[in-house]
């Protein structure tokens, strides 16, 4: 049903209305107006009102939850339902408060009667704190005596406790048959802690007591650093450093001694001299197979059995002696390098301590790694003095100059090796540099005794003028040197001082005696020989390129013996010619015409000389060349022999250009002068006449 027919409805039945609709006429048309005009206004009420309003939606189901039925009875009874239980509810309301009043006067009364209480008992606990006041003041002062003497107690046990060590403490700390271990550390730490709070109590107005704990603790204190610097010094003889984890006790026992520095030090040098002799022994076993232990078993061959090369041997046991050093220094550097740091700190507080311990007041600061070198530097003293008597004996008992000079590369490649690994300044290397020189001066000694043997050699040049026997020899030396120095460190290194020794002991001086020898013959033999002893030894020096800067000095050296050799070629020809008077004569005078009217009027000019000369000439041409090379036929280089002769006959062929143009210069000025009365004599014919041949010719018959 829509709302509106609800509304006609309530209208229809609403009593007011319904009186309306049963007024007759007469009053209809009275109050039409008014009822036409309230049904509007309730028309528009109705449905201007929103079912949506929270009171509206409440109103609804509170008649909902009535069960209200909705009729014209119920409607019209609505309003005076609701008002009669509204006023039933006051009714109730207002019961119900009169009860409320009735007990509130009743609590009232209780209030009243608490009161009266509290006020008796006030005024009773008035009169009891009377009485007992005094008896409370004199308990007060009874507990602030006992709170002080508490507090007093609590000071002396908590003094005691830090300034006094108990008695397992002090055996911990103290006794020998104790262990170091955690607990000791911790005593000891603890005894420091207590040394060094001493100076608060110094401070104070009575400095007894502090006097005598700092003197009783800095006891204790020595006692147990007494106690490690003995147990460190157990532990390092018996110590394996082939090990790698060496314990930690050890390590963190090596940091703390370090506040001893006196005691550090000790110890220090007594593990230097324990490993000193533990691998002393150890390299005589490496050696021989026999060991100082008798429970020593030998798990390799000894180096003197299977190392029976001298070169060998001492490589071996300058191996053995790297590899040991590597090994020593990595098992040492977790103690030195690891720790440094705390090392450092721990020597700086002991400075602090013991201020005398250094002269001048100089502070030294702890270097690990310096440290580190001179213990494995003193370790290996004694295996440096054994490999330095081993190495003698070696050198000394055998005078081959090559093994020598391998002795003394490997000696010195093992001390730049030991160098670098432990430093300049040690034992080991001192031992090698003295190897190395010593093998070099025996070295030097054996190649001047060779040397002088080749000087008192009684045939030192063969008749064939090839290198004497001693040059072999030493190039033969030289051969097995340079390949040694080759595979050496210093060729490796680019180092050029033991190329130097090596060309200046076992070549230098047998190529000076060679150049002596070849002063004893004539020419052109002597530059011969000196140029075959050059060839041969720049064929062996050219297999290595470090041998270039020698080469060249040999080439230049050559190259002067090449030029007095083509000198001496060119005089063979000029000899064998006949042409080496005319050319003295005419290179001393010159192109001018007075010089050369004087030609035809020496004696080398002469028809008659000058035709011997001609004939010896034509005789000389036609083996010349052949003649030349036989000349100089004893030099081992053929195509140097070759090139030689070559530019010899070149010079030849200059010269007697120079000789025809002015013999023919001369011809001319004799012809420009007018000689009547000539008989056509001897005196007519010309020099050209006489010496027939041109440059042409001698060029063609020496190509």
């Amino acid at each position: 049903m829509s709302l509106e027919h609800a509304v006609d409805r309530d209208l229809t039945e609403s009593p007011d209305f319904s009186g309306f609709a049963s007024t007759p006429d007469s009053q209809g048309n009275r109050q039409q107006g008014k009822a036409s005009t309230a049904l509007s206004n309730r028309i528009t009420s109705v449905l201007a009102g929103s079912y949506a309003d929270l009171e509206i939606r409440d109103a609804l189901e509170t008649l909902d939850q009535r069960g209200i039925v909705n009729n014209a009875e119920t409607r019209r009874q609505l309003r005076l339902d609701v008002q009669r239980e509204l006023i039933q509810c006051n009714g109730e309301v207002v019961q119900d408060f009169g009860k409320v009043a009735d007990q509130l006067k009743r609590i009232g009364a209780a209030v009243e009667n608490l009161n009266k209480c509290c006020a008796q008992m006030r005024a009773r606990i008035a009169a009891a704190s009377q009485e007992t006041a005094p008896v409370l003041e004199e308990a007060n002062t009874l507990t602030q005596q006992k709170t002080q003497v508490e507090t007093k107690q609590h000071l002396l046990k908590a003094f005691n406790a830090h300034f006094h060590l108990s008695e397992d403490d002090l055996v911990t700390l103290t006794s020998t048959a104790e262990p170091v271990d955690d607990e000791f550390f911790r005593v000891l730490k603890r005894t420091k802690k207590i040394h060094e709070d001493c100076r608060a109590l110094l401070g104070t107005e009575d400095q007894r007591l502090g006097t005598q704990i700092l003197e009783h603790s800095g006891k204790q204190l020595n006692a147990g650093f007494q106690k490690l610097h003995r147990w460190l010094q157990r532990e390092f003889k018996t110590v394996d450093l082939e090990n790698p984890q060496i314990s930690s006790s050890l390590r963190r026992a090596l940091r703390v001694l370090a506040e001893r520095p006196s005691l550090f030090q000790n110890c220090l040098d007594s593990f230097a001299d324990a490993r000193e002799n533990s691998l002393s022994d150890g390299f005589y076993t490496a050696i021989t197979g026999y060991s100082s232990n008798p429970d020593f078993k030998a798990t390799t061959k000894p180096i003197e059995l299977f190392a029976h090369e001298p070169l060998r041997y001492v490589g071996d046991m300058l191996a053995w002696a790297h590899s040991a050093t590597v090994s020593e220094r990595e098992a040492l550097e977790v103690l030195f390098i690891s720790q440094g740091d705390e090392i450092a700190k721990g020597i700086q507080a002991g400075i602090e301590s013991e201020p005398w311990s250094h002269e001048n007041g100089e502070q030294a600061i702890f270097d690990g790694r310096k440290a580190l070198n001179q213990i494995v530097n003193r370790a290996f003293s004694g295996v440096a003095r054994q490999i330095r008597q081993r190495g003698q004996q070696v050198i000394q008992s055998h005078e081959d100059p090559v093994l020598q000079y391998e002795l003394s590369s490997l000696a010195a490649f093992y001390s730049g090796t030991f160098e670098k690994l432990i430093g300049g300044e040690a034992a080991m290397i001192e031992a090698l540099e003295a190897l190395s020189e010593a093998a070099l001066s025996q070295f030097r000694a054996n190649m001047r005794d060779n040397v002088l043997a080749a000087q008192n050699d009684p045939i030192p040049v063969s008749p064939d003028l090839t290198p004497p026997d001693f040059l072999d020899d030493a190039l033969d030396r030289l051969r097995a040197l340079m390949k040694s120095y080759d595979t050496s460190f210093a060729s490796a290194s680019k180092s050029s001082t033991g190329l130097q020794v090596v060309f200046s002991e076992a070549l230098d001086p047998f190529l000076a005696v060679c150049e002596h020898h070849s002063e004893w013959l004539d020419e052109p033999e002597k530059h011969i020989f000196a140029i075959n002893c050059f060839s041969v030894t720049k064929a062996v020096l050219s297999y290595h390129r470090f041998a270039s800067d020698r080469i060249a000095e040999l080439d230049e050296t050559m190259h002067d013996h090449v030029n007095k050799l083509i000198e001496s070629q060119h005089r063979y020809f000029l000899e064998k010619s006949g042409l080496l008077q005319l050319v003295d004569i005419l290179d001393s005078m010159s192109d001018e015409p007075e010089d050369l009217k004087r030609i035809p009027e020496l004696d080398s000019f002469k028809p008659e000389p000058l035709m011997a000369t001609s004939q010896q000439l034509d005789d000389f041409l036609p083996s010349a060349l052949m003649d030349a090379t036989q000349n100089i036929g004893l030099l081992r280089d053929t195509k140097m022999a070759q090139s030689i002769t070559e530019e010899a006959a070149t010079r030849f062929c200059e010269d007697f250009e120079m000789v025809e143009s002015k013999i023919l210069a001369a011809d001319d000025l004799a012809n420009g002068i007018d000689q009547e009365g000539s008989d056509g004599g001897e005196e007519n014919l010309k020099l050209r006449d006489l010496f027939p041949r041109t440059s042409a010719e001698i060029s063609v018959l020496l190509s």
